[in-house]
């Protein structure tokens, strides 16, 4: 494997966004750490088609809301790859619909561990790596939310729209400290991307529901989505820094 290629690592790399993330990321000149919780296959098939592309990879097992996973993970990719220069904080969860008076202390502390805490914790090791602060030699961050953030997601799920307006928060305040450091922090606001997520929250119609209140009257797709968070990365980006994109057909 080549030591100067630039390293990226995807969370929630197996499928939807971040499998899109990885192949991109790949093409763009990457070595990447496709990161997976529990579906190895997926994350496998992932690396299986960056590597037929003439790409590196490796797939890195680790849930987001356990830190010594969260630990371990980033020291797997600091034994195969030497080097972290970007960070695609992807990995995420949506629950069932339902009300907040629904919703139980076990759900919402979920939520906020895997959405909200793992970000942070997968943002606390990439620093530790990239910061010049810390011996490191720069790197770039990006985040994702949702447009849910904005919208509130009432009557589905607040708790997830909750832990997305965090995320827009944890980026202007983290891309505003490490700014002097060589690193730059930036979010992508997805809106409806037809992806699994939707049948995983129990509304596989979800996309076909939603479809008509969009300007655009389409989803987006992964593809999309992947494409805003490889500008980000980029040096083409390089003066942005703070910056929450939307990626939502107008809405």
């Amino acid at each position: 494997m080549s030591a100067d290629k630039k390293t990226l690592l995807v969370t929630g790399g197996s499928r939807g966004i971040g499998a899109a993330i990885c192949r991109l990321g790949a093409a763009a000149g990457y070595r990447v750490a496709v990161n997976y919780a529990s579906n190895e296959s997926a994350a496998r098939a992932v690396v299986e088609a960056i590597e037929a592309a003439g790409g590196e990879a490796i797939a890195v097992r680790g849930d987001v809301g356990d830190e010594a996973q969260v630990v371990a993970m980033f020291e797997a990719v600091d034994k195969a790859f030497g080097r972290l220069d970007a960070l695609a904080n992807n990995a995420g969860i949506v629950d069932v619909k339902a009300r907040v008076d629904e919703m139980s202390a076990v759900r919402l502390e979920r939520m906020m561990r895997i959405n909200v805490i793992g970000s942070f914790l997968c943002a606390r090791e990439a620093i530790k790596r990239m910061s010049s602060k810390n011996g490191g030699q720069g790197g770039a961050i990006v985040n994702i939310s949702s447009a849910a953030s904005i919208h509130g997601s009432p009557g589905e799920y607040v708790d997830y729209a909750a832990s997305k307006a965090a995320i827009d928060t944890f980026t202007l305040g983290l891309a505003r400290e490490v700014a002097t450091e060589g690193v730059r922090v930036n979010a992508i606001r997805p809106g409806i991307i037809d992806t699994e997520i939707h049948a995983s929250g129990g509304q596989p119609d979800r996309v076909e529901r939603f479809r008509d209140m969009l300007p655009m009257k389409r989803a987006g797709t992964a593809d999309e989505v992947a494409h805003a968070v490889l500008y980000l990365l980029s040096e083409e980006a390089s003066y942005t820094t703070g910056a929450i994109l939307n990626v939502s057909g107008g809405r």
